[in-house]
């Protein structure tokens, strides 16, 4: 908020009970996209099989899905502003469905690629409006909660997949995973339809704007090249896209590795796999809990980067119930961080009304970390092998503990 906006009252920081019910409407609408996004790695050994694909091409059938994410990501904000929340997060989950029905129809591994890049559309536009309705929703000094609930969409989605594609596939094929995920981002489509609503006045949270004191006086708007311009909302953003890289490069080969080369049957290393964001879903809004609690951002964003950045050393070479225990530990640090994150990129712009703006900017990098990451770890193994390229993963876990740390955050 500018220095110039009215003080806000002590009643626009109670949360209305509908917020709740938004939540959840944002919730089962962002959920459809990563549940749609990591259906692929549990499946990648027949994948890879099934259509004759190299590691290196694999890899791109995770990337593909980000492009319309960085694409998008800027032009989002402008989206949110023209049509609404409402109408943009319709047209993402709308996007998801019929990606994933036509990737449930594809004999071919081009059909199956244009399905995931028209999944990648539905991310790339619920990334950006779902944050920015919940900031519309919860006062700033209760919002790390809320992201981090909401940030739990992106664990629960990644650990349903995990576990429940190689059941459909062992029953069915891995087709009825498509089917499966185009259904519920039909139901999600439905439900938010129904439920979601902007919220009136006396639940606005934010004061509304002064009026000018004089006739000949008024407040100058915030330049939108100096709001994108805002060094503290790159470096956070910078961060965001280093963390999704690192953990969708890993994320998006462990259950090859651990099939292919540990030995392990596909369902359990998907299980291990899922590990890591069946942690997170749990560490995500604690760690917003703990934010709000100190006052911090910087620490929660910092420190379990550098955690992350010391167990890079270890993924693709401990063994036995090592393997299970480095999950767990990747899992709770991994877990604070982008909800931390969404829930500083609001407090640095000069406006909550650019909020969407700053959403934007983090989802740009955000998608362009989550399309870098898996495509480059699979050159990366073609080139080296499984434990260089999981050293390769420390410089950008540094790099992003290095932005936060620059960001002038709380």
């Amino acid at each position: 908020m500018s220095p110039k906006s009215a003080p806000v009252p002590k009643s626009a920081s109670k949360i209305p009970g509908y917020a709740w019910v938004v939540l959840f409407a944002i919730y089962l609408a962002t959920l459809a996209a990563p549940l749609n996004q990591f259906k692929v790695p549990p499946l990648m050994p027949i994948l890879r099989e099934t259509f004759g694909l190299s590691y290196s091409s694999a890899g791109w059938l995770m990337s593909i899905f980000s492009v319309m994410g960085f694409v998008l990501a800027i032009p989002a904000g402008f989206i949110l502003g023209r049509i609404g929340i409402k109408m943009t997060a319709l047209i993402a989950v709308g996007a998801t469905m019929i990606g994933s029905a036509l990737g449930a129809l594809a004999n071919t591994s081009n059909l199956l690629f244009a399905g995931r890049f028209i999944e990648g559309v539905g991310m790339g536009l619920i990334m950006v409006a779902a944050p920015s309705a919940v900031s519309l929703w919860f006062p700033a000094n209760k919002r790390a909660l809320p992201m981090g609930l909401w940030a739990t969409s992106v664990g629960i989605g990644y650990v349903t997949s995990l576990n429940l594609a190689p059941v459909l596939t062992e029953a069915y094929s891995w087709k009825a995973v498509w089917w499966v995920g185009a259904g519920i981002a039909a139901v999600a489509f439905v439900f938010f339809a129904i439920f979601f609503r902007l919220p009136r006045p006396e639940e606005m949270h934010e004061a509304p704007a002064p009026k000018p004191a004089s006739k000949g006086v008024s407040e100058k708007p915030v330049s939108l090249t100096k709001a994108m311009a805002n060094k503290s909302l790159w470096m956070l953003s910078i961060s965001f896209g280093c963390f999704n890289l690192a953990v969708l490069a890993i994320n998006s080969f462990y259950t090859d590795f651990l099939n292919t080369v540990r030995g392990y049957p596909l369902a359990s290393a998907s299980f291990i796999t899922s590990l890591i964001m069946l942690l997170a879903i749990f560490f995500g809004p604690l760690g917003g809990y703990v934010s709000d609690r100190m006052g911090s951002r910087k620490t929660l964003i910092v420190f379990p980067f550098i955690v992350m950045a010391i167990l890079f050393l270890f993924p693709f070479t401990v063994t036995g119930w090592m393997i299970a225990a480095f999950m767990i530990v990747f899992g709770i640090m991994a877990g604070p961080i982008a909800p931390v994150i969404l829930a500083a990129v609001p407090e640095v712009m000069p406006s909550l009304q650019l909020a969407g703006i700053g959403m934007g900017v983090a989802a740009l990098c955000q998608n362009l970390g989550m399309f870098i990451g898996p495509a480059l770890f699979g050159y990366l193994l073609e080139a080296t092998n499984w434990t260089t390229a999981g050293y390769l993963m420390i410089p950008v876990c540094a790099i992003g503990a290095l932005a936060a740390w620059l960001a002038k955050i709380r």
